[in-house]
């Protein structure tokens, strides 16, 4: 018989967790918390500052106190950005310590673009989607997990079965700054043995997913810069060059006519088997409303999964050149472009603006100058991944299964990026993230919004796995996680 078999029942847990959504209450308390303007990206503005404590200091710590949690909010060490509260409850030293996650920091509202309801501060159910900001992203998910947290405990007599550790922070939108320093700080806080979270979209709405790490990123410009001024491009038209045409030829130099990455340097690593037999059976699903994958753009030689979740990618996100918008009658004297690298664990980071230079150069294209980003600081995210094969992974792979009596999607790195470096490189920590949300949920846009039948189903599976590990706990140690160079 397993340890605490004779207090209340996994299927107990996921009824709770079912009238907790099915009652309202969950859209009532996300209501509460999205009402909460926390708007990390004006910090260090002071308003926007004390809405981010506010959230902390009315919202969360009252919530973990009734869970038994102790709860302290540790100032940033970098002024003016958002605080962050670590939740803690130890039941025995020699149980297992999961380390939870989530932000209550939102992007910028956009008011004036919101189509639902009254604007991003007010949550309006619309069908089966409710709307807000940080719905999705991420008050909804830490939401999610915390009451899957609580339902346990009230199953199993008011405990876990295990010990618990829950961050929230208040400026992963504003690039997670000054976290790496507090959390180096503060290390023994916020030990543990494993960090199991949730953000980010799930491959597809109806099947549970597993993210393992996340890609990095380097944003960089290209820019040709060749005078002062503009010059009329009747009279100088064919005479002067022209730095938009400099700057598109040597950007057409590092991608393809097809999306391929051309400069060898930047390419991901090759994947590990372990890698490309999680992906095999993924498919990309945008939802409903979601684009299509253009099948023709990218690495030929991979799959979509493997494309976003596997490999770098090379993207210019802006590209100006005279005056867009109102364009005049002259040869305009300058371009710029902004890059990003997005890269994969395994990639040698610091010789990411060297190789595009020295691509560059062997190519001609000297009055292209790489500007590299600005020193290094913890406000960088780098790229991390658990691998696969990891126990921890397969503990919670296991779970999910059980729950859903569906085969979960197992993503090495989610595409998008966040602070897992925090948690695999300063606590050592093996790191699952098991996301809530779908790919077209509108997330840093108008009309955020989170889907109620994916929210019940994460749930069901948070609070089975939170009993799971209460009822089994922690599997055999294995190998540390891996990160980028």
């Amino acid at each position: 018989m397993s340890r605490l078999a004779s207090e209340g029942s996994r299927g107990g847990a996921v009824a709770r967790v079912r009238e907790y959504v099915d009652s309202g209450a969950f859209e009532a308390e996300l209501a509460r918390r999205v009402a909460i303007r926390t708007e990390s990206q004006k910090l260090p503005d002071p308003a926007a500052l004390a809405e981010c404590r506010r959230y902390l200091d009315e919202e969360m710590a009252p919530a973990f106190a009734v869970m038994g949690f102790s709860s302290k909010v540790y100032d940033n060490p970098v002024a003016g950005q958002g605080p962050v509260l670590l939740a803690t409850r130890i039941e025995d030293p020699a149980l297992p310590t999961v380390l939870g996650y989530g932000h209550g920091d939102v992007v910028r509202g956009l008011e004036d673009q919101w189509t639902k309801g009254k604007g991003p501060w007010v949550t309006a159910r619309e069908g089966d989607r409710i709307y807000g900001r940080g719905t999705a992203d991420n008050k909804g998910q830490h939401t999610i997990n915390m009451a899957a947290l609580r339902a346990v405990m009230a199953e199993r007599g008011g405990r876990l079965g295990f010990n618990a550790k829950f961050m929230i922070e208040m400026g992963e939108e504003a690039g997670s700054k000054g976290l790496k320093a507090l959390v180096r700080q503060h290390k023994g806080d916020f030990a543990a043995d494993i960090l199991i979270a949730s953000d980010g979209p799930r491959v597809r709405q109806d099947r549970p997913t597993l993210s393992l790490g996340c890609r990095g990123t380097l944003n960089f410009d290209l820019e040709v810069d060749l005078r002062e001024g503009g010059h009329h491009s009747g009279n100088w038209g064919g005479l002067l060059a022209n730095p938009g045409f400099i700057l598109a030829h040597a950007l057409a130099s590092i991608v393809g006519p097809k999306g391929e990455l051309l400069i060898d340097d930047l390419k991901a690593p090759p994947m590990s088997q372990a890698v490309k037999d999680a992906l095999a059976d993924i498919e990309i699903d945008g939802g409903d409303k979601g684009p299509q994958v253009d099948e023709w753009w990218g690495e030929p030689d991979l799959r979509p999964a493997e494309r976003v979740y596997g490999a770098n990618t090379f993207n210019i996100l802006t590209y100006w050149c005279g005056t867009p918008g109102r364009p005049v009658n002259a040869i305009p004297p300058k371009a710029v472009a902004n890059c990003q690298l997005r890269f994969v664990a395994g990639t040698r980071v610091d010789d990411i603006v060297p190789a595009v230079e020295r691509h560059l150069r062997a190519r001609g294209h000297h009055l292209v100058k790489v500007l590299p980003p600005p020193a290094a600081n913890d406000g960088e995210f780098t790229a991390t991944r658990t691998e696969p094969d990891h126990p921890w992974v397969e503990f919670a792979r296991a779970s999910l299964q059980r729950s859903s009596n569906l085969k979960p999607a197992i993503v090495p790195s989610m595409g998008g990026s966040i602070c897992n470096d925090v948690f695999t490189d300063d606590l050592g920590l093996p790191t699952v993230w098991i996301p809530h949300s779908y790919a077209s949920c509108s997330q840093h846009w108008p009309d955020e919004h989170i889907l109620v039948p994916l929210t019940r189903s994460a749930l069901e599976l948070m609070a089975g796995l939170y009993w799971d590990l209460g009822e089994r706990g922690m599997p055999p140690a294995r190998s540390t996680p891996i990160s980028a160079t």
